[in-house]
């Protein structure tokens, strides 16, 4: 009995840590950030810890294809790194333009999981948390609308992504002093 419950226990926890589909056959986009390097510490003002600004994020190479971009930021170490449970979803941003090479201020967002329309910075309750951005090259427009959840937008964009790129960084709670 007690094997049947932690395989179920395993399958459960796989299914929870879900990055999304890979799309094999999309091209590579490059995404960067002025704000932090590639797997390293995403700086504090973009989290709730300081003015929870999003972190500017920039990509680059594109096919011709492009009609417009979908981005999703998530955190597959909730809430604790070393016994993960789910994927909690930071940003959701829809319909961007096919010219963008960045997120607009006024970018139209998807519900993440604070229950917002907005950016919602790292806040981790536990442990050094990894955050992907990650960016999606889409062959039609309009595919996003303003209030849908990351599965939602993955379901939409599910047979339209042409390039697909990501960013990792990380981020852990200051010790209080």
């Amino acid at each position: 009995m007690k094997l049947v419950a932690a395989l179920v226990g395993m399958v459960a926890c796989s299914t929870t840590h879900s990055e999304g589909p890979e799309f094999p056959n999309a091209a590579k986009l490059d995404v960067s950030s002025t704000a932090f390097a590639a797997n390293a510490e995403i700086p504090s003002v973009h989290t709730c810890e300081g003015a929870n600004t999003a972190p500017p994020l920039a990509w680059s190479g594109a096919p011709a294809t492009t009609k417009s971009f979908a981005v999703i930021v998530d955190d597959p170490d909730a809430p604790d790194p070393a016994a993960p449970k789910r994927t909690w979803v930071h940003w959701v941003v829809v319909n961007l333009p096919a010219t963008a090479t960045t997120i607009p201020v006024d970018a139209a967002a998807g519900k993440n999981d604070f229950g917002k329309t907005e950016w919602g910075g790292p806040c981790p309750p536990i442990g050094r948390h990894r955050y992907f951005f990650k960016v999606y090259a889409l062959d039609a427009s309009g595919l996003g609308k303003p209030g849908m959840t990351k599965p939602e937008l993955l379901d939409a964009i599910k047979n339209h992504v042409v390039a697909r790129g990501e960013l990792v960084g990380t981020y852990q709670k200051q010790a209080k002093k």
